[in-house]
């Protein structure tokens, strides 16, 4: 066994190695959960990279979506803490969308899960 110098000291532990495979999973299911909805992941895409859209904006970046539903989806993500909501107090009301730092960190996350789905060996 070979031994260290007494001044260094061990590396710190990482957030990681503090989960078990129970919370890892329960933590992984929670954090999916705020990304279920057929429209979500495709609005947050519409909103990566500093974008800031108005909703009509985004209805015709997405015309399959109704407007109740980009409503919904749009209040669950700011709920969420994704999204953020700007209103501008004018007459017509003028409301913009926009990601919070928190949203626009899942950008390498989904980017991640993009190239391991790509890497899928062919059956």
């Amino acid at each position: 066994m070979t031994s260290t110098h007494e001044k260094v000291s061990p590396l710190p532990q990482s957030k990681a190695d503090a989960y078990t495979r129970e919370s890892a999973a329960s933590g992984v299911e929670q954090a999916l959960k705020l990304l279920e909805g057929r429209w979500k992941l495709v609005i947050l895409f519409h909103l990566f990279g500093g974008r800031v859209l108005r909703f009509s904006d985004l209805e015709r970046a997405i015309p399959a979506i109704s407007q109740k539903m980009l409503a919904q989806q749009l209040r669950q993500m700011e709920g969420d803490g994704i999204v953020r909501r700007i209103v501008y107090p004018q007459v017509p009301p003028k409301v913009e969308y926009a990601l919070t730092e928190w949203g626009q960190a899942l950008c390498p996350a989904l980017d991640a899960l993009l190239s391991w789905a790509a890497a899928r060996p062919a059956e």
